[in-house]
């Protein structure tokens, strides 16, 4: 049993959404096909993934440094103890042998994007859907039938007007959703505010929206929103700083008595260890977002929950970010609070299953084996082409 190929494409995303901090007109993603000797239903295994969104492809640090490592490595010390399947925990740390301590963003996305297709390949192997599979390895077996999702949607449109924003609303709730997450940042905060008012006129409650500010505030900006959000009751408020500014969060922290929202960009147990000893995150209380592609992924996501555990977490507060089958696998699979989900943007690359139905909130979850890529046509095309 061994890997015989590990292929890398870097596909554009083409989309002329914005957040409040940056467009994704140049926004890239890597697809990775892992190509094994394994035969299942005719065909050999091929475990798939790409970067989630957000950060660009990384096709150049995986091509120098992290395939060779593994396609080098003794085919037998990739398995696990059985010798009936691979091991993800060998594999990790292979593509981590020789690299430095520390700056993790610079390799986690390349590692994590190869790691989640080996998974894909495992569960495949096992025959079992990705979700069942981390269920009884990382949440003492107990299975979800469903996830609950909200929609990370209200982007910053070219030429768009209050009236879009509200049928953009109306088209989630009416799809199934009963959450939607909302950007915040890209305007002054009077037009801001404008924005999320006609929002709440759609959905209800504040406890059915949370607002993403992508990083963007200084600190007398963020305690300014973090002032004119708080009589909203959100469900919570993403990202109001500089992710890794520990000290502005947790003062912001101070003043903002709702739940806050983080963790789509750290990339390491340790990044997350200083959010929660330093930068004023509230277990029982604020969200951690981590998206385990970008970060090392499954194994390291596996560390970076039972950290924050040990620390008094609960899974209900961390949600994947990703918007895709990816996360949606992971937030099954380890019984966290829901995922998140990019319905109608990112092409090929937002959404789930093309059979994936949305019902007061929760997503049922398929029994195809693996991730499911298989099940969403116009993006299995793509990977499928890499791996032919």
């Amino acid at each position: 049993m061994r890997i015989v190929d590990i292929r890398e494409t870097a596909v554009p995303l083409k989309s002329k959404l914005a957040n409040s901090s940056f467009d994704f007109s140049e926004m890239t993603t890597s697809v990775v096909a892992l190509i094994t000797d394994v035969v299942r239903d005719g065909a050999p295994v091929v475990g798939y993934a790409f970067n989630s969104t957000g950060r660009y492809a990384c096709g150049a640090a995986m091509r120098a440094r992290f395939i060779p490592r593994i396609l080098t490595a003794p085919p037998s010390s990739l398995l696990d103890s059985s010798g009936d399947n691979f091991d993800p925990a060998q594999v990790l740390a292979v593509m981590q042998q020789r690299e430095k301590i520390g700056g993790d963003a610079e390799r986690s996305v390349a590692i994590g994007t190869i790691e989640v297709a080996l998974w894909d390949a495992v569960a495949k192997i096992a025959r079992q859907p990705l979700h069942r599979l981390l269920a009884e390895r990382h949440n003492g077996g107990r299975i979800s039938q469903s996830v609950f999702c909200y929609v990370g949607g209200g982007w910053y449109w070219p030429g768009q007007t209050l009236d879009d924003l509200k049928d953009e609303m109306r088209r989630h709730l009416d799809t199934g959703y009963t959450m939607v997450k909302m950007k915040v940042g890209g305007l002054p905060l009077d037009q801001d505010l404008r924005r999320l008012e006609v929002v709440l006129e759609v959905v209800g409650g504040g406890d059915r929206l949370a607002v993403d500010a992508n990083g963007k505030f200084g600190r007398d900006e963020a305690l300014a929103y973090a002032k004119a959000l708080a009589p909203f009751g959100l469900r919570w408020f993403e990202e109001p700083c500089c992710p890794l500014d520990f000290a502005l969060m947790a003062e912001i922290a101070t003043h903002y008595a709702p739940p806050l929202a983080t963790g789509e960009n750290l990339y390491s147990t340790q990044d997350v260890v200083n959010l929660v000893r330093f930068g004023g995150w509230r277990a029982g209380h604020d969200i951690i977002q981590v998206d385990p592609p970008q970060a090392s992924g499954i194994v390291q996501y596996a560390r970076t929950v039972a950290m924050l555990e040990d620390n008094g977490w609960n899974r209900s507060a961390l949600f994947p970010h990703g918007g895709n089958q990816m996360s949606l696998a992971i937030a099954a699979g380890f019984g966290l609070g829901g995922a998140e989900s990019y319905p109608g943007v990112f092409g090929d690359f937002g959404g789930f299953a093309d059979d994936a139905r949305i019902e007061n909130g929760r997503l049922s979850l398929s029994d195809r084996p693996g991730i499911g890529f298989e099940g969403q046509a116009r993006l299995y095309a793509i990977m499928r082409e890499l791996a032919a």
